[in-house]
């Protein structure tokens, strides 16, 4: 334990030197089982970059371990050897595969760095530390380099039994995504479009998680398999830091330039704003009603809105309409008008086109039965009430919602 904490120690300006991580005693997976991005149902393994452990990438960066895959990409924690930190590594599947999508979110984080960074805000956003070209056995593979972060606050909610967060934890939360998204939209003019639990994680302070990862992979390699001349590696979990730090928004794939308006479908189904799914041109407050909306899920322990349609037994428009107008009521003339998709649900004179999706109204303050004191249930009402509004223009925006009484309540 004592090298590694000599490892981790800033060496006077010296490069840190490459690791040994050659270590035979790792369990070998049978090649028939598959793991991991293998399991995925649309897996074609020429499109992963072959990452081994312990090889350096760019001249500067040495992987230690894998943190998880997806459908496009991989996840690895390595050593900054220049710079003689830890980073992650985010390799995505070969360049021909993903056309624009790395693209366009590299092209936000560069506009997010040209930004004022004075904005409290700046600080609660992942930032990219580097980004390069990795050549593959077909084709070349993007690489973004960022700070390591712990678990999303998804995967912290799932650590309580009762799948809900503590007041001054979400008031925390939330404060800091306002934050974020305050500095978003009026310093950099970009909405997210794609705000869920999983795409906010929590920082770390504390290196130690990442010499105990690394030592475990010297004295007690992962489980691993060989197919086709490429290694599969078994993902490994960062241990719980002695100091988390404040949680940091991420994923800016979907992020798009906010001061014009867009009409495309964005956002989680069961998050998407409703001029989103009428086809109203939409703009920075369709992630206001996406925040509302996973506030709902993270802290009430429920969905507002599923989307299912017991016709079809599956996510339908329809249905998710029928359900804002069971919390809401009929959705303004206004808001109606400007629709480009709204015959598909209302009639001229704005009746609601499937009426049998349609129930009593039932509005928050009757979905909300967690809550025990009267000034704190109303407070927390009212501030769902200034994100959940029919008409983009009636909601509150980011900054207001930082300085709510219910937050700071709770802070």
């Amino acid at each position: 334990m004592f090298s590694s904490l000599l490892r981790s120690l800033p060496s006077l300006g010296r490069r840190w030197k490459p690791l040994q991580l050659s270590n035979p005693n790792f369990v070998r997976i049978p090649e028939w089982h598959k793991i991991e991005e293998e399991t995925l149902p649309d897996y074609i393994a020429s499109q992963f970059y072959p990452t081994r452990i312990g090889e350096v990438i760019n001249e500067q960066y040495q992987v230690i371990g894998k943190l998880g895959y997806g459908s496009t990409s991989t996840v690895w924690l390595a050593r900054d050897m220049d710079n003689r930190r830890y980073v992650m590594l985010k390799i995505f599947v070969q360049a021909s595969s993903m056309g624009q999508q790395v693209d366009n979110e590299l092209n936000i984080y560069k506009y997010m760095e040209q930004s004022p960074t004075a904005h409290p805000g700046r600080d609660v956003i992942r930032t990219l530390l580097d980004t390069f070209y990795i050549n593959g056995p077909q084709d070349k593979h993007r690489c973004l380099v960022h700070l390591p972060l712990w678990e999303s606050v998804l995967a912290f909610l799932r650590r309580n039994p009762i799948e809900r967060l503590p007041s001054p934890v979400i008031a925390v939360v939330l404060h800091r995504l306002f934050l974020a998204l305050d500095y978003l939209h009026t310093e950099c003019h970009i909405a997210h479009t794609d705000i869920k639990a999983d795409n906010i994680m929590f920082g770390i302070k504390d290196d130690s998680v990442f010499t105990d990862f690394e030592e475990y992979e010297l004295q007690k390699p992962v489980p691993r398999k060989e197919v086709g001349g490429r290694i599969i590696y078994m993902s490994q979990e960062l241990k719980i830091p002695k100091q988390v730090s404040s949680p940091i928004l991420c994923d800016f794939g979907s992020a798009v330039h906010g001061e014009q308006s867009h009409s495309v479908f964005i956002q989680p189904q069961i998050y998407r704003a409703p001029e989103v799914i009428l086809g109203v041109p939409w703009t920075f407050s369709a992630d206001i009603w996406n925040v509302g909306c996973m506030i709902w899920d993270i802290y009430e322990g429920g969905s507002l809105f599923t989307g299912h349609d017991p016709e079809s037994e599956r996510y339908r428009s329809r249905a998710h309409l029928a359900e804002m107008i069971n919390l809401l009521g009929p959705p303004p003339p206004s808001l109606l008008i400007q629709g480009e998709l709204r015959d598909k649900f209302f009639s001229n004179e704005g009746n609601f086109l499937n009426p049998d999706l349609l129930t009593t109204l039932v509005p928050l303050e009757q979905r909300e039965t967690t809550l025990e004191g009267k000034a704190e249930r109303e407070a927390f009402l009212r501030f769902m009430r200034k994100m959940l509004q029919w008409e983009p223009g009636k909601r509150s925006s980011a900054k207001e919602l930082a300085e709510d009484e219910w937050l700071h309540g709770h802070m």
